[in-house]
């Protein structure tokens, strides 16, 4: 199966959750499964070429200018970390369907799960380190989503925004180092860069582009000092939990940290904040791991020494490390993802993770006891359990390392680390399934359906089986180590086995098991000692800096942004205007290459028209509805002066934008006093008279030194006016411009456009259903309103004039790719059509013969427009690379067909959609105020002979 489609399962299949939430809790979680195993045995049609030790690549221009590109890379190590996401999320999601309660909305989690699914294959996937920024951005907020599921939980939501901070800001950084690596290397494809080791690290930005990169590494695998956030998402349900700490989230680090191994590892930097690091974190989270009586915190906290242990191992630099890390992280996720199912079942049971409050399950939960016995002993370091044999290969490797001159210094956090980690092992063992039972349990625990207790058995047989028969295992950890070295000689020829002789590494394991259960025998003194020792908190530090940080901010901002237009435009005039006059008294002014041309009496009478208009506006500024009259002139005689200019496109598209506006805006002036009251002092408007001014000159200085002298380098219209029909295949070179050579902007615009007009939507319904609804059902009209409020002859004409507009709005469409014309010229067109209609007879009238809503006109226009775009992708070529060719159909003439003209026909739905759901908004807050509506189009109401004759009457009848 295509890489490109193993991405995208997940992201599509995101879609069916919600849709199948109707149809029952089994058929939701049966429709993730499904596109879950869909893309796992995708994947696993790739093993035979992976296993060759061969690269699967796929690949799909997007934006080849900027360097990303749509780029995947399926090699070992991808390999792997794709079938732990996609395996264990298997698991993860039959789990679900039992553990989450009928009050839950299993849709709605599944979509998150399925879209955090997506973002972390893509991850594990990218060869464009631009596209993997993209992914590693989606699962910080699809975890967001996950971590604050409970949105009624305060800690659920607090749990969330922690998490998306710490990791958002890591992120941050790391967007800065890998775009400096891309730089270094002239390439953001991975496969690149990855290629160039030694000139990265002799590049004197190699440091900062590793301190920045490892910022993004360390605070999404919680890495100290940022190991805090992690036990604070435990908020989350238990399901989530399991898959963020064993396959996925606090891999996503670890993950790249072994990816970018081969060009960062190996310096004196790399040893000493990566080994620092992680030696802190594995130390540090077993510690506090001994001491907490939550059961999800305990396990939080082993997890976050955990990724410290194989962080440390990546930070040796060696290839037997980076061996050890492969193989602890596999066995780390299967007795991990175990342990935290087997926690949810005793919550789910007993209700309550609080370990003091439980013990004696071992003979009511004796399945759940197998299983989670099993896997701590793994976790503990017990011999023919998987986390033996990883466990001794770190403590092998510590004691070949050697940390700031000290060479005891990493054996010894290491061994100190492991006593501990064996220690709350036993703990979570002897504390909550041995000991005598209870009679006061929140509840009477008692071993769950098969659908709780068999993904994490299933977990646990690669625990057992890897933990007996090493050698299984060898091969294909080889082969991940082979990618993360990038050599396959360079991997290590040492065999995993259970006996290994009488080696250090032996001892200092015997003295973490026999020191954790020595420790685990004196735990209430030592739980005494350590709640009154004196000890900072991270949670307290965290909120104590985003308080510090928001107040600063707001001490920097609120003297700029206070919400009054005059100073942000005076602001913004002041910077343009300096650094205008800057760039002019600094640069080089040739002589004039160009004569003035003569003005005509008919250009002075439409620019003196122009002048007086602007002067009058500036004058007379204060009666709204005057000004608009002249904005109404201004625009006009801006779309003469195209037609001038010979810019038929330009001309048409500002009249029609000029028509909709203006009775977009009577509309909202309707409901705003006649005249804007006097805010301004004299002296304030002297100065933004004189920032205004000084804005006029300098546009006009700028504009008079162009057009009197030739473009210093060949103009972008050259490029545009050969290419257009030879690359866009039309002659109408504005609207190729639009549709292909610029189709991303202009994708932008539409979707900015939606935006508008749902905005103007949702002010509306807060208008109508707050505290303004009292106001517009009491409104009274100011004057008597004329009783033809919908004369039959303006009824009448528009109806005649609607099918002559369709027309004229369908032909403009068609011929925009070649004459002046286009989507967003004729959805004007369209759009004041209907227009019309809504004049003429009314709201009610109009909207009761509304066939298909404005909002879904919208989305089918951003739809279009962007299938369109990614089309182009099935054809090897850029987003929105537009094709076109010729075809005949007897009896007509040859005539052409084009891509562009399904992308201009998003745009002309868009438009449309916007325009008349802003119209239609507009249109509900003069109705609700008794402004203008009828049933009767024509005033003409069958039970009376005569027209009402003043708005109160008009009212009394209906309108």
């Amino acid at each position: 199966m295509s890489l490109l489609i193993i991405v995208a399962l997940p992201f599509f299949g995101a879609l069916l959750p919600g849709v199948m939430n109707s149809a029952g809790r089994s058929a939701c979680a049966g429709v993730t499964f499904t596109v879950s195993l869909a893309a796992f045995v995708g994947l696993l049609t790739n093993l035979p070429t992976v296993l060759a030790g061969e690269v699967v690549m796929a690949r799909v221009n997007w934006m080849p200018s900027l360097g990303l590109n749509f780029t995947l890379m399926l090699d070992g190590l991808g390999f792997f970390f794709a079938l732990l996401i996609l395996g264990i999320g298997l698991l993860i999601i039959a789990y679900a369907r039992h553990y989450l309660s009928r009050d839950d909305n299993m849709g709605e989690f599944f979509t998150y799960l399925l879209l955090f699914q997506g973002a972390m294959v893509g991850i594990v996937l990218s060869d464009n380190i631009l596209l993997l920024l993209i992914f590693w951005e989606l699962t910080s907020l699809s975890s967001f989503l996950l971590i604050g599921f409970w949105k009624h939980l305060p800690e659920g939501r607090q749990g969330a925004r922690m998490a998306l901070v710490v990791t958002g800001t890591g992120g941050l950084a790391m967007i800065g180092g890998m775009l400096i690596l891309g730089q270094i290397v002239g390439s953001y494809d991975l496969s690149v860069i990855l290629q160039n080791r030694d000139l990265i690290q002799a590049d004197p930005l190699y440091v900062p582009a590793l301190i920045l990169i490892l910022l993004g590494c360390f605070t999404k695998s919680a890495q100290f000092p940022f190991h805090f956030w992690l036990p604070h998402a435990m908020a989350a349900p238990t399901p989530v939990s399991a898959y963020l700490h064993s396959a996925t989230m606090v891999k996503a680090g670890i993950f790249l940290m072994a990816r970018m191994w081969p060009v960062l590892s190996g310096t004196p930097e790399w040893v000493m904040i990566v080994t620092s690091a992680g030696l802190i974190t594995m130390v540090l989270g077993a510690v506090i791991a001994l001491f907490k009586h939550d059961l999800k915190a305990l396990l939080a906290f082993s997890t976050v020494s955990h990724l410290g242990l194989i962080t440390m191992l990546l930070g040796t630099g060696t290839a037997f490390g980076a061996m050890a890390a492969v193989f602890h992280i596999l066995n780390h996720a299967t007795f991990k993802a175990a342990l935290f199912m087997s926690a949810g079942i005793i919550d789910h049971e007993a209700h309550t993770r609080d370990i003091r409050r439980l013990g004696g399950l071992r003979k009511l939960m004796p399945v759940t006891f197998c299983i989670a016995s099993l896997a701590a002993l793994s976790m503990a370091g017990i011999p023919l359990l998987n986390g033996f044999l990883s466990k001794e290969m770190m403590l092998e490797e510590a004691t070949h390392t050697v940390l700031f001159g000290v060479p005891l210094l990493v054996p010894a956090l290491a061994t100190f680390g492991a006593l501990f980690s064996a220690a709350y092992s036993f703990r979570l063992i002897g504390h909550v399934f041995l000991g005598p039972v209870r009679d006061d349990y929140p509840a009477k625990p008692h071993d769950p359906g098969a659908g709780l207790w068999l993904p994490p058995a299933l977990l646990v047989v690669p625990v057992v089986v890897i933990g007996v028969a090493p050698f299984l295992a060898e091969p294909f950890v080889k082969l991940v180590t082979a990618s993360v070295l990038g050599d396959v000689a360079a991997v290590p020829t040492a065999h995993f086995k259970l006996w290994h002789g009488l080696v250090p590494a032996l001892f200092m394991s015997v003295i973490a098991v026999v020191g954790g259960l020595l420790l685990l025998s004196v735990f209430n003194p030592a739980l005494r000692l350590w709640d009154g020792a004196p000890r900072p908190e991270a949670k307290v530090i965290f909120e104590a800096i985003v308080e510090a940080a928001a107040r600063l901010a707001q001490k920097l901002i609120l003297p700029l942004h206070n919400g009054a237009f005059t100073r942000y435009a005076a602001i913004g005039s002041i910077a343009i205007f300096a650094a205008g006059l800057h760039a002019w008294s600094t640069g080089t002014i040739g002589a004039p290459t160009r004569i003035m041309q003569p003005a005509g009496a008919l250009l002075i009478a439409g620019w003196s028209m122009l002048v007086a208009a602007t002067i009058g506006l500036v004058l007379l500024h204060r009666n709204r509805f005057l000004s608009l009259i002249l904005i109404g002139i201004v625009g006009l005689m801006v779309s003469v002066g195209f037609v001038f200019f010979s810019a038929p496109d330009l001309a048409m598209t500002q009249f029609t934008v000029e028509v909709v506006t203006i009775i977009l805006l009577l509309l909202a002036l309707n409901f705003l006093p006649n005249t804007t009251p006097v805010e301004s002092t004299v002296l304030r408007r002297v100065r933004d008279a004189g920032v205004a001014v000084a804005g006029g000159v300098g546009t006009f200085a700028l504009a008079y030194y162009f057009l009197l002298r030739e473009a210093v380098d060949t103009p972008i219209s050259e490029f545009h006016l050969a290419n257009s029909y030879k690359g866009g295949g039309g002659t109408n070179v504005v609207n190729v411009i639009l549709v292909d050579f610029r189709g991303f902007d202009t994708y932008g615009e539409i979707i900015v456009l939606g935006i508008a007009a749902l905005l103007i939507y949702a002010l509306t319904e807060t208008l109508l259903n707050g505290p303004v609804r009292a106001r517009l059902l009491n409104r009274k009209p100011d004057q008597p309103r004329a009783g033809d409020v919908h004369p039959m002859m303006m009824v009448v004409l528009t109806r005649v004039i609607m099918p002559v507009v369709l027309l004229v709005g369908f032909y403009i469409f068609w011929r925009g790719h070649n004459e002046p014309g286009g989507g967003f010229i004729a959805g004007l067109v369209v759009s004041i059509g209907v227009v019309m209609q809504y004049m003429a007879s009314g709201f009610a009238w109009t909207s009761s013969r509304l066939r298909y809503p404005y909002h879904g006109v919208i989305g089918a226009g951003v739809l279009i427009a962007g299938l369109t775009g990614i089309g182009s992708w099935f054809v090897g070529k850029p987003f929105l690379t537009s094709d076109f060719t010729y075809v005949r159909i007897p009896p007509f003439e040859k005539f052409e067909l084009a891509t562009a003209a399904l992308f201009d026909l998003g745009v002309f739905l868009a438009v449309v959609g916007a325009v008349m759901l802003s119209l239609e908004s507009f249109s509900r807050l003069a109705r609700r105020a008794h402004v203008s509506d009828s049933e009767h189009p024509m005033d003409i109401d069958p039970s009376r002979d005569d027209p009402p004759t003043d708005a109160t009457a008009y009212e009394k009848e209906g309108g």
